[in-house]
C-alpha cells in the first residue's frame, strides 16, 4: 500500500486528473440525496479485500461527489461560501501528499515560516503590533475558543500575581449577534456569556459593554468581550474603537471574530469600518471564507503571543524535547497539538498572484453586493432590512411568511438554479444573500431575485 508502486503510480495519475477535472467544472446545486439511496447506488464501500484503486475512485467519481454541494458555485449564497483560486486548491493536493506535520518548528521549519508570512499579512492589514502573531487553526469556533483560553489563562494569572482569589464564576461579555461559537466556546470553558445590547443599527458599541461589565452578577468576573468584523447574519461590523475603550477602562482582554467580515480589511472602500482594531488582544479571520483558500483555514492571531504560549504549550515526556521558545511551534499557541499545515495553501496563492490580486477580488465582491442592494431597492416588493455594510443583503418579501421563504429556497435548489436558505431578523423571516464568491454576478442575482417577483410566488 506504501510503494510507490507502478499500479500506486497508475492510481496517483488518475486520481491528479480527476482532480484536474474537477479543478476546471462547476457541478451543479442539487438536493442531497439521503443516506438509503446511496447505498442503494454504492453498498458497502469498507470491504475485506478492498474495492480496488480504479472501482474506489469511480464509486466517488460517479455517486458521492455528485451527493455533495459545491461551495464554489457562484450561486452558492448562503451561509458563507469558500471559492478557493487554482492555485490554493491545486497546493492543496501537495499538503496532503507530502507526508509533512505542522505542529512543530523541528518538522515543519518551511511550513511554519510560509503560513508565518501568511499571517503576518493578516496582522499588517489589522495594523497589529510586530510582535503578533499565531497559527492556523480549522475554523472560527476553534479560533475563538482558543483565543478566548489563551484571555482566561491570562486573567487567571494576573489575579494570581495579585494575590487574588478567582471569583466565582468568570465571564465574557457579547452581542447577540455574535456566532454561535461564542456560546459553544463558553459552554465548553463553563463560563457565562453576558449578553450586551446592540443599537439601532445592529452594532454593539462601547458603552453596552461597559454596561455589561458594571451589571455583571456579583461574584462574576468579566475576563474577555467579543466583537465581531461582519457579523454572519447580516454583516455589520462592530463599534470596535468604543468596545477597545470600555476593555482598556476595565482591563479586559478585547477578542475579536472577524472570521468572515475580518478579509475585508483589504478593501480600500470599507476599511474604515474596521477602526480601532489594532488594539485587539486576539483576531480570528478565516481564509477559506473570504480570501480564498481551501477549507480548513483559519488564521488565529495574537498581539503578544507569549501569553498563548503559556495557555496553550502540551506537556508531556515525549514533548519535553521540542518545547523552545526561540523557535515557532504552531501547536502552541491554539488548542491543538498534531496540526496540519493548512495555511500552506493559502500562503501560495498569495504569493503566486500577489496581495494586490487579493484586494481587487474583495473590491468585486463588494460592487456586486451594493448592485444586489441597488436591485432590491428599486423592487416594490422586496425590502432591504439593513445597509450592506460589508457582502451581506439582507431583505424581505413584502407578505411572506417563513413557509414562503423555505419553499422558494427549497424550488431554487430543485431546479439547480441556487442555494439560499432563510434567516431571521427583528423577529420575523428574512432572506439573506451573502457574496464572497468572485465569480458571482450581477446578473446571476439578477435572475435569482427575478423569481421574487409576484408571478414567481410559490404555492404554500
Amino acid at each position: 500500500m506504501h510503494d510507490l508502486d507502478a499500479e500506486n503510480e497508475d492510481l496517483v495519475r488518475k486520481v491528479i486528473d480527476y482532480a484536474l477535472e474537477r479543478l476546471g467544472g462547476d457541478a451543479p446545486l442539487h438536493c442531497p440525496p439521503s443516506a438509503e439511496e446511496l447505498h442503494a447506488l454504492v453498498g458497502d464501500t469498507i470491504t475485506p479485500g478492498g474495492l480496488g484503486g480504479t472501482e474506489a475512485l469511480r464509486t466517488f467519481a460517479e455517486h458521492l461527489a455528485p451527493a455533495c454541494m459545491p461551495t464554489d458555485h457562484p450561486r452558492y449564497l448562503a451561509f458563507v461560501a469558500s471559492a478557493p483560486t487554482m492555485a490554493a486548491s491545486a497546493f492543496d493536493l501537495v499538503v496532503g501528499s507530502s507526508s509533512l506535520c505542522g505542529s512543530t518548528w523541528l518538522d515543519g521549519a518551511g511550513m511554519v515560516f510560509a503560513e508565518n508570512q501568511a499571517l503576518r499579512w493578516i496582522a499588517d492589514l489589522a495594523g497589529m503590533p510586530d510582535s503578533a502573531g499565531g497559527c492556523f487553526v480549522t475554523g472560527g469556533t476553534m479560533g475563538n475558543l482558543s483565543a478566548l483560553v489563551t484571555a482566561r489563562h491570562d486573567a487567571v494569572r494576573r489575579r494570581t500575581s495579585a494575590g487574588s482569589e478567582r471569583p466565582e464564576r468568570w465571564a465574557v461579555v457579547a452581542a447577540e449577534s455574535a456566532h454561535s461559537s461564542i456560546d459553544s466556546a463558553a459552554g465548553v470553558m463553563d463560563v457565562d456569556v453576558l449578553l450586551a445590547a446592540v443599537d439601532g443599527g445592529q452594532r454593539l458599541r462601547g458603552d453596552a459593554v461597559a454596561t455589561a461589565i458594571a451589571g455583571r452578577p456579583a461574584g462574576t468576573e468579566v475576563f474577555a468581550v467579543v466583537a465581531t468584523a461582519g457579523t454572519t447574519n447580516l454583516g455589520i461590523v462592530d463599534d470596535i474603537d468604543g468596545v477597545a475603550d470600555a476593555c482598556t477602562s476595565a482591563g479586559v482582554w478585547l477578542h475579536i471574530d472577524g472570521a468572515y467580515g475580518g478579509a475585508a480589511m483589504a478593501a480600500p472602500s470599507v476599511r474604515h469600518r474596521f477602526a480601532g482594531i489594532q488594539r485587539a488582544d486576539s483576531l480570528v479571520v478565516d481564509p477559506h471564507k473570504w480570501l480564498f483558500s481551501p477549507f480548513d483555514c483559519a488564521a488565529l492571531v495574537y498581539a503578544n503571543p507569549a501569553l498563548a504560549r503559556a495557555a496553550h504549550t502540551q506537556h508531556a515526556g515525549y514533548l519535553e524535547p521540542i518545547i523552545d521558545d526561540t523557535v515557532w511551534n504552531p501547536c502552541d499557541y491554539a488548542n491543538v497539538l498534531t496540526r496540519r499545515a493548512r495555511g500552506v495553501p493559502f500562503w501560495f496563492s498569495l504569493a503566486v498572484h500577489g496581495t494586490d490580486a487579493y484586494t481587487d477580488a474583495i473590491e468585486h465582491t463588494l460592487e456586486v453586493t451594493r448592485a444586489t442592494r441597488d436591485l432590491v431597492e428599486a423592487a416594490e416588493h422586496l425590502e432591504l432590512l439593513v445597509e450592506p455594510e460589508l457582502s451581506v443583503v439582507a431583505f424581505r418579501r413584502r407578505g411572506w411568511g417563513p413557509t414562503d421563504y423555505q419553499a422558494w429556497c427549497d424550488r431554487l435548489l430543485a431546479a439547480g438554479t441556487a442555494l439560499l436558505t432563510p434567516t431571521t431578523f427583528d423577529g420575523g423571516a428574512a432572506m439573506r444573500i451573502c457574496i464572497v464568491n468572485p465569480r458571482t454576478s450581477v446578473s446571476d442575482l439578477q435572475e435569482v431575485l427575478a423569481t421574487l417577483e409576484p408571478a414567481g410566488d410559490p404555492v404554500t
